[in-house]
């Protein structure tokens, strides 16, 4: 359990520098793979960019390696046995709120309407608020998953 106490050791700011990487178990690798690589349009990591320590499962088709724009690596492993608790993601009980990408708000409206020419199951959205619009659907898995910009000014 999580103390509060002042005296408790803890990382200073500013010595995390940034998410390394966001590993994802997915059920349907090639559908994972064709929503991360196709429709969110990230680079699939190939060759001598996959990591050495991924290399045996990549070559076996266990896993399959992005990149964001920022840098940011989202692993994905096959685990075809995986099974969710709940089938209705809104029962599902996960650690994992969603998954939010930022796209600058003059692409928002393509972004919504590439997610609805796919059929992708939208959540809720496009919403506005003051910090920007959103739109919110789910991954091949049932994870959520959000694109989102600032507002306009």
């Amino acid at each position: 359990m999580l103390s509060t106490s002042q005296s408790s050791p803890s990382l200073q700011q500013g010595m995390l520098r940034r998410v390394h990487h966001i590993a994802l178990n997915v059920k349907d690798m090639q559908a994972s793979r064709y929503f991360y690589g196709t429709i969110l349009g990230l680079r699939e990591l190939q060759g001598e960019e996959v990591p050495e320590t991924l290399k045996a499962l990549f070559e076996a088709g266990e896993a399959a390696n992005f990149v964001t724009p920022d840098g940011t690596v989202i692993d994905l492993f096959w685990k075809p046995h995986l099974e969710p608790p709940h089938p209705d993601p809104d029962k599902t009980f996960t650690r994992t709120g969603h998954l939010a990408f930022d796209i600058e708000p003059h692409l928002f409206d393509q972004a919504v309407e590439v997610i609805r020419q796919n059929q992708i199951p939208i959540d809720h959205g496009p919403v506005t608020r003051p910090t920007g619009r959103g739109i919110y659907f789910y991954d091949p898995d049932g994870l959520l998953v959000e694109i989102r910009c600032d507002p306009v000014l």
